[in-house]
């Protein structure tokens, strides 16, 4: 099956109304990044997922599934393997994206 890009529209954050965020057909419950901001602080202790999480914010800010990993880590304190491979990805992939200058 041939890797298609999803189309991407702007939407505004069902919390505040102020902000647009990108969204795509599969994302449910859009939120901006100064609204879920709150549920992405809290204390890492295992090293694994210090090492794991430990990226520049402005990943964070661009990418709504990043943030959603790390709010579902700090709230049940643990990842799934898929879970920690996807994250992983997407974080390589927007490393390669900066590198390259495409955003």
């Amino acid at each position: 099956m041939p890797n298609t890009m999803r189309v991407q529209y702007k939407q505004k954050c069902v919390k505040c109304k102020k902000n647009y965020v990108l969204a795509t057909s599969r994302t449910s419950y859009v939120l901006c990044y100064d609204c879920q901001k709150s549920s992405l602080i809290g204390e890492i202790t295992e090293p694994a997922y210090k090492k794991l999480f430990s990226i520049p914010e402005e990943y964070y800010k661009e990418n709504a599934f990043l943030r959603n990993i790390k709010a579902n880590y700090l709230k049940y304190h643990s990842l799934s393997e898929s879970q920690v491979t996807a994250f992983e990805k997407v974080v390589d992939q927007m490393k390669s994206e900066k590198k390259l200058g495409m955003k």
